[in-house]
């Protein structure tokens, strides 16, 4: 079987950027946090969903993707860290960001229930057009990372991996750790046969997410 190649997701055009920037230059504002199923807003419009382990920068990049510095401020706070926190880009699309996994100093019931809830929600949310993945593009794909994608093969929900902290890889570094993240993602049918590159500090790939987003509305 060939696997696929998982080539960067190029630039867009002038068209896909402008849909992109006019998305994300309206309103967003935090919707609530989610602890349980039922609490989950009405299914009228498209969502995307962005899950990473601890640190790999997701609060940073959902910040830089809605021009807005504080807005994920929300899913750090305590008490909120076990939530999956609904985010309205206008009112065309629900931003989910779902708390970062792997987190080892968490109670072992504690991350038994988010993860009951993760699957509940990847499983039962027919609106979820697709869900990023982010992977820290300097340690590439890890076993927690694995978890996620394999859970959302079982749920058969699109995934598409975005590289973050792309500023920081040495240059001799790049091609190797895409290599590795490239041959994990070919283990997942539910892989989106694309590679997003971000530096939410340089800005990088941000555009190219936003019209990604855009096209999905």
């Amino acid at each position: 079987m060939t696997s696929l190649p998982f080539p960067l997701a190029e630039t867009p055009d002038d068209e896909s950027r402008e849909a992109g920037r006019k998305m994300f230059a309206g309103e967003v504002e935090f919707l609530k946090g989610v602890v349980a199923m039922s609490g989950l807003p009405p299914a009228d419009r498209v969502e995307v969903c962005f899950a990473g382990r601890s640190n790999v920068g997701k609060s940073t990049l959902i910040n830089a993707l809605t021009g807005r510095k504080a807005l994920a401020r929300a899913s750090n706070t305590p008490g909120r860290t076990q939530e999956v926190n609904y985010f309205t880009i206008g009112e065309a699309c629900y931003l989910v960001d779902l708390p970062g996994y792997g987190f080892a100093n968490a109670p072992v019931a504690v991350v038994a229930k988010w993860q009951a809830l993760l699957k509940q929600y990847l499983q039962g949310r027919q609106t979820l057009r697709r869900a990023f993945v982010l992977v820290d593009h300097r340690h590439g794909v890890k076993q927690v990372d694995e978890e996620i994608m394999s859970l959302l093969d079982s749920a058969a929900v699109t995934f598409q991996c975005v590289l973050t902290k792309a500023d920081k890889v040495k240059a001799t570094d790049r091609e190797k750790v895409l290599d590795q993240v490239r041959a994990a993602l070919a283990r997942h049918p539910a892989a989106y046969p694309e590679i997003v590159l971000t530096s939410s500090e340089k800005g990088d790939g941000i555009e190219t997410l936003r019209s990604i987003v855009a096209g999905l509305s």
